[in-house]
């Protein structure tokens, strides 16, 4: 059983292979190709949440795994609910702060689990207050967690895997080999530790008084390639007792990987964004190489089949403006025949230059000609300001920078 958080339940892979026999050749085909992606993520799956002296981790456990290692240890089961609403609404990370268990308990739990949090590397704050985090594992490993304000309220962008295998030419975490994926554990940890530093604790009750208002699934990692973790983890955080972020503020970016995005609509239900940048297979294979595999037409095709995507809840398009490459009026007007019939917007993103790079910014003029063809078509085309510069907040330049000190 999945946690109650209104989102559908989640397929255990193990028992995937009986229930697809009877399915249409087009859905097999999908279907088995989501295996093959699972089998392929499971080599690159994260360390076992325990630690050297045998505590286990229950951050990133679901309910009835807590239920279960109480009743291991001869506690009742409520005892979940208990943990859940410490750790989760309350935000502790030391069993001696829950009033609500009897002392002795405390010691007990403290014996067997422990309340983890991914440890801070470095924290910096820019001067239009962006705040970028490089968060540090118990394997040493390392990623990058920014957070983006707007006004009053803001959106926290996370990372699921350390490193990243997609190798989009354009993209400063592509040159960064993939390591392994985030667990459970640590793609929730994110967004605990960023509440910590804000003192966003305890859960603040609707959407009104929420600094971390929303989450942009847009770090490092390809999160349809860490599908089952990524799934857990924002359940967790949707569940209504204790992080309680609606999947309406939640927003899952993908560079196209088809065969997970129709799982993801219909388990998850979360907004989703897509990794364009091109408008033709020629430019879009040699940019993002995905689409070698799941080519423009296919992505659409997905895209028109997102569960839940309407005039309400668009489907959000990312578009890198590369001068010279991507960024001409022609291309603007085939971006525009493309997503017919798709209740879309344009993210147009100006390309944030880093060393090695090929590829130049557009210029200004040519950003805003771009706009005018999509908004002049009715799509909203809102052109992303640049954020946090002066703290390398573009994904993947922090940890590369770290990484060039350790080294010298």
């Amino acid at each position: 059983m999945p946690i109650d958080s209104g989102a559908a339940p989640i397929t255990p892979h193990k028992a995937f292979p009986q229930a697809i026999r009877h399915m249409a050749p087009e859905a097999l085909l999908n279907a088995e190709e989501r295996e093959r992606i699972r089998a392929k993520s499971a080599l690159f799956d994260p360390p076992a949440a325990r630690l050297e002296d045998g505590r286990r981790e229950l951050v990133g456990m679901r309910r009835e795994e807590i239920a279960a290692e109480m009743l291991a240890i001869g506690e009742k089961p409520f005892r979940a609910k208990q943990l859940w609403h410490w750790i989760y609404h309350q935000g502790v990370t030391d069993f001696a702060a829950m009033n609500t268990i009897a002392k002795p308990l405390q010691a007990k739990l403290a014996e067997q689990f422990v309340i983890g949090r991914p440890g801070v590397t470095t924290e910096q704050t820019s001067s239009d207050g962006t705040r970028k985090w490089l968060f540090n594992f118990r394997d040493q490993q390392q990623v990058e967690t920014v957070y983006i304000p707007d006004h009053d309220r803001g959106a926290l962008c996370i990372s699921t895997q350390v490193g990243c295998t997609l190798s989009c030419t354009f993209c400063h975490t592509g040159t960064q080999k993939l390591v392994r994926n985030l667990s459970v554990a640590e793609i929730v940890g994110q967004f605990m530790a960023a509440r910590d530093s804000y003192g966003e604790w305890p859960t603040p009750k609707g959407e009104e008084g929420r600094r971390l208002s929303n989450i942009v699934v847009m770090g490092m990692g390809e999160p349809l390639y860490n599908y089952e973790n990524i799934a857990a983890a924002l359940t967790i955080i949707m569940d209504h007792e204790g992080i309680a972020l609606s999947r309406r503020r939640i927003t899952l970016s993908t560079s196209g990987v088809v065969p997970m995005m129709d799982l993801c609509g219909q388990e998850l239900g979360v907004n989703l964004a897509v990794s364009l940048h091109a408008t033709n297979d020629a430019l879009r294979n040699e940019i993002v190489p995905l689409n070698r595999k799941y080519p423009i037409a296919e992505l659409l095709a997905a895209c028109r089949r997102y569960p839940g995507a309407s005039n309400a809840r668009r489907i959000t398009f990312e578009y890198v403006m590369l001068r010279g490459v991507n960024d001409s009026i022609a291309e603007a007007h085939e971006l525009v025949r493309l997503l017919a019939d798709i209740p879309a917007k344009v993210n147009l993103i100006p390309f944030n230059p880093w060393p090695g790079s090929p590829y130049k910014t557009s210029t200004p003029e040519a950003v805003r000609a771009f706009a005018e063809v999509l908004n002049d078509a009715g799509y909203s085309s809102p052109i992303r300001r640049p954020r946090g510069r002066d703290i390398l907040a573009a994904c993947g330049q922090l940890k590369t920078a770290t990484e060039r000190a350790k080294r010298a």
